[in-house]
């Protein structure tokens, strides 16, 4: 074979190797977001799904997986997309319209400056990232009620949730993540994260293969001192060091055990008498030892998360 045939035929099997690792990645992302929506019973048959688009990979790869669930469910629910432009100097306005029609999805796009009160903040020396999230989230509720919409679904991933976590535990002192379903601050709406067990990083090849036209974001990402980028370099340099710690911690949000932490709110520690009565959760929980060496090469301490 000369060389121009072994070129051909070399690019061929790379292009086959390129298509068969895309729809891997797609029914990865689709099996992952109906687990979701099926474990916390997040659309029900009749629902009007409002989905916040905000031009990034994560809001359009929900957007994407939604439409595909739509046409697969045994339940007839609507979608609408919606997009809030904070009037941010550059933002191209076209390409979600001329997007969202090309698709035929019905959307609206709300119009508010809300720029202007972000940049104001941040010229005071502040950090604005909860201020822009309430003047969002109060916005998007009232365009939900106009829309009728039944449910908001945002697209917060993974590790979103994992990074909101530690934040909490940082610097709230809380045990606190995003959940995957929640009711809104004024009660009147269902809020869902329907990609709630995907990983960023699929996300951003999925937003590859799809090709879908981003829109940069130069508000939110601006201050690279928050805190909520150094935990994300944090994660980012266990999944690189530690493959399967992040899924690890993430996986410990949904297994709680109230009795072995220390809110006297969640558990009667005060009323605990011995019963007599072998309980499965009691101290034979620590019988194995969360800090043995992992080998006698490295004599690394695991602190109680494997990986």
């Amino acid at each position: 074979m000369n060389a121009p045939a072994e070129a051909g035929a070399a690019g061929l099997r790379a292009a086959q190797k390129a298509a068969h690792e895309a729809n891997k990645l797609g029914k990865r992302l689709l099996r992952l977001t109906g687990q979701a929506v099926t474990d916390f019973n997040m659309i029900e048959a009749g629902d009007r799904v409002m989905v916040c688009l905000s031009g990034g990979k994560d809001s359009f790869g929900l957007l994407d997986v939604l439409l595909t669930l739509r046409s697969r469910a045994p339940i007839d629910f609507d979608i609408v997309a919606v997009n809030l432009d904070q009037k941010q100097p550059g933002f191209p306005a076209h390409v979600l319209p001329d997007y969202l029609a090309r698709l035929g999805v019905p959307f609206h796009i709300e119009t508010q400056d809300t720029y202007s009160i972000v940049t104001r903040v941040i010229a005071a020396g502040k950090t604005m990232c909860s201020l822009c999230s309430r003047l969002r989230r109060g916005i998007l509720y009232r365009v939900a009620s106009e829309l009728g919409a039944t449910k908001i679904a945002l697209g917060h991933h993974r590790d979103d949730i994992v990074a909101t976590f530690f934040l909490n535990l940082f610097h709230g002192g809380k045990l606190k993540a995003m959940p995957p379903k929640l009711v809104s601050d004024d009660g009147r709406h269902v809020v869902i994260r329907p990609l709630a067990y995907v990983k960023e990083a699929d996300l951003a090849r999925y937003a590859q293969v799809k090709q879908f036209p981003i829109i940069p974001c130069n508000l939110c990402g601006s201050q690279e001192h928050l805190q909520r980028q150094a935990v994300k370099r944090m994660l980012a340099e266990w999944d690189r060091r530690h493959p399967g710690r992040v899924q690890n911690v993430f996986n410990s949000l949904g297994r709680v055990v109230p009795s072995h932490l220390m809110d006297a709110g969640l558990f009667g520690f005060r009323e605990l008498t011995a019963t007599g009565v072998v309980e499965a959760d009691g101290d034979i929980a620590f019988d194995d030892d969360p800090c043995a060496p992992a080998s006698a090469a490295d004599g690394v301490i695991r602190l109680g998360i494997s990986g």
